[in-house]
C-alpha cells in the first residue's frame, strides 16, 4: 500500500506507525464514518471507487481519506486568510496533515463584495485543522493514523463501544421554502436582459430549498445519497453541530508537485431511460453550442486564474468538452494545468482562483456582483471548497455542489442547485436542470421532486 502513494512514508511523520484494516470497502466506509461522528471536527473524502466513477486526468491517490479530532485549528475566532497561511506555514513545517473547508463567502475577503442574504445553515467562513486521527484507503486496505494513543488500540477501542450505525428509518423532513418557477423565469430573463446589453457574460444563478427534520442521522443518509448518485469528489464534512452531505463531480483544483490542475464542469444532460436515448443525450451534450459555450468561458476564466501564479506558458487546456457519463447525468468537463511559480502559497493561489469559474460565471466579479442581486440566500458553504493539504504541500479540494447542509441544533436543512445562463439559454430549460440537479439530494431526503415542483 505504501508503495502505490508514492512515497507516502515520509508524509505520515510525525504520525505514529499506521495499523492497517482489512475489511470488505462498503463495511469500512460505514465503520469509518461511525468512528469520526464521534467528534467535533470531521471530514470524510470519498472517490466513490467502488462505483467506477469516471474521473479524467484526476491523480486521486486513495479510495477515501478521512480525518477526525481536532489537535489545532484556524478559522473561528477570525476569518483572516492570512491568518490561514500563518497556519498552514506553521504546521506543515511540522509535517502535519491539515484537512479543511472554505464557505462561498470567503470570496469577500478576495474581492470588495457584500453578501445582505440571509444563511439557512451557518459555517465559519473557512475552517482548517490538524487532526488526531487518519484514515487512507486504497485497494481493499485503510490505514489508520494517529497523532494520539495507539492507532490500534483506538481501533479497536471503537470497536468495542460502538453502536449500530444504521438508523431505522428515512429522513422526514417538513419543507419551508420551495423556489417559485416564475420567479425563477422572471430573474433568467432579465439575466438575459444583462447580457445582451453586455454586462455579463455568463451567469450561475442558484435557488435553494429549506426545510426541517426530526428524524435524521447525516452519516446514513450521506452513504445513501452517494450509493444512488456517487461522485469522484464527494464528502462528508461535520463541523460541530453542522453537516454537509456532498456527492460532488468537481474537482476546483488539485497540486502535485509543481503541477495544479483545474476541472470545472459546465454542461449537463439528463440520462436516457434506455442504452439507445442515453447515447442520443450523450451525443446531444457532446455537440451542443450553447452546452460548449458555456463550458470554454469558464474554461477561459479559469486560464486567466491560473496564469497569475503559474509559469509563463505553462497554462495548458488538458482537455476540453469531454463527456463523462455518471449514474444520473452526462457532463462535460475540461481539464486546465499550469506548473506552479516556486514560493507560491495556497492562500495565493485562492486569491486567484476561488470562488471557482463554473460556480460564479464571467467576468467573475461582475457574477458574482448579479448572483447577490438575484439570489434569495446566502450560499455559505454550498459552492465553496472541501479538501486536504499533504505535508509536502500537494493538496485536492472538491466543488460543493450536488449537496444537503444540515443543522442539528435548528434541525435545519437546505439544499440548493443552479446552471449557467448564457445568451442561449431558454429559462423552461434552465430550470428544468436545476430540478435534475437536486433530485438526489431531494431523495435522499425521502422527497419527491415531482410532488414539489407541480
Amino acid at each position: 500500500m505504501l508503495q502505490y502513494f508514492f512515497n507516502l512514508e515520509p508524509l505520515l511523520r510525525p504520525y505514529v506507525s499506521p495499523f492497517v484494516i482489512d475489511s470488505v470497502s462498503e463495511d469500512i466506509r460505514q465503520l469509518v464514518l461511525s468512528f469520526i461522528d464521534r467528534f467535533d471536527h470531521a471530514i470524510f473524502l470519498d472517490s466513490n471507487s467502488q462505483a467506477q466513477c469516471p474521473i479524467p486526468l484526476t491523480g486521486i491517490k486513495y479510495d477515501f481519506i478521512a480525518a477526525a479530532g481536532m489537535l489545532h485549528e484556524v478559522g473561528v475566532k477570525s476569518n483572516n486568510l492570512f491568518e490561514l497561511q500563518e497556519f498552514l506555514d506553521n504546521h506543515q513545517g511540522k509535517k502535519n496533515w491539515i484537512f479543511g473547508y472554505l464557505t462561498y463567502e470567503v470570496k469577500n475577503q478576495i474581492e470588495i463584495i457584500h453578501s445582505a442574504n440571509s444563511e439557512a445553515v451557518s459555517f465559519p467562513e473557512y475552517n482548517f485543522f490538524v487532526p488526531k486521527y487518519i484514515f487512507i484507503s486504497q485497494n481493499g486496505k485503510t490505514q489508520l493514523i494517529s497523532l494520539m494513543e495507539d492507532p490500534e488500540t483506538a481501533w479497536t477501542s471503537f470497536l468495542d463501544t460502538m453502536e449500530s450505525s444504521k438508523i431505522g428509518k428515512a429522513p422526514q423532513v417538513k419543507i419551508a421554502y420551495v423556489p417559485n418557477r416564475n420567479d425563477y423565469l422572471v430573474a433568467v430573463k432579465k439575466i438575459l436582459e444583462r447580457i445582451k446589453r453586455g454586462d455579463i457574460y455568463e451567469v450561475n444563478l442558484c435557488q435553494q430549498i429549506t426545510g426541517t427534520s426530526v428524524a435524521f442521522k447525516p452519516s446514513t443518509t450521506y452513504l445513501d445519497l452517494v450509493k444512488s448518485s456517487p461522485g469522484p469528489f464527494s464528502c462528508y464534512l461535520k463541523h460541530h453541530k453542522r453537516y454537509l452531505l456532498c456527492a460532488s463531480p468537481e474537482r476546483f483544483v488539485s497540486r502535485s508537485g509543481s503541477k495544479l490542475i483545474s476541472q470545472p464542469i459546465k454542461g449537463t444532460a439528463r440520462r436516457g431511460s434506455n442504452e439507445q436515448s442515453d447515447e442520443l443525450s450523450k451525443n446531444h451534450l457532446a455537440t451542443s453550442e450553447k452546452e460548449k459555450a458555456e463550458n470554454v468561458m469558464i474554461v477561459d476564466l479559469v486560464r486567466n486564474d491560473l496564469s497569475k501564479f503559474a509559469v509563463t506558458g505553462t497554462v495548458l487546456v488538458d482537455e476540453l468538452f469531454g463527456v463523462y457519463t455518471f449514474p444520473r447525468v452526462h457532463q462535460m468537463i475540461s481539464t486546465v494545468s499550469c506548473e506552479v511559480k516556486k514560493a507560491v502559497t495556497f492562500t495565493q493561489i485562492l486569491r486567484s482562483a476561488f470562488p471557482m469559474g463554473s460556480m460564479t460565471g464571467a467576468p467573475k466579479v461582475s457574477a458574482m456582483n448579479i448572483i447577490e442581486e438575484f439570489e434569495n440566500f446566502k450560499r455559505g458553504l454550498f459552492s465553496g471548497t472541501v479538501g486536504y493539504i499533504q505535508p509536502d504541500g500537494d493538496f485536492d479540494f472538491n466543488v460543493v455542489i450536488r449537496s444537503i447542509l444540515y443543522d442539528s441544533e435548528s434541525r435545519t436543512i437546505a439544499i440548493a442547485a443552479g446552471g449557467a445562463i448564457t445568451n442561449k439559454s431558454i429559462p423552461e430549460e434552465e430550470f428544468d436542470e436545476m430540478v435534475l440537479k437536486l433530485r438526489p439530494q431531494l431523495q435522499a431526503l425521502g422527497l419527491d421532486p415531482e410532488k414539489l415542483f407541480n
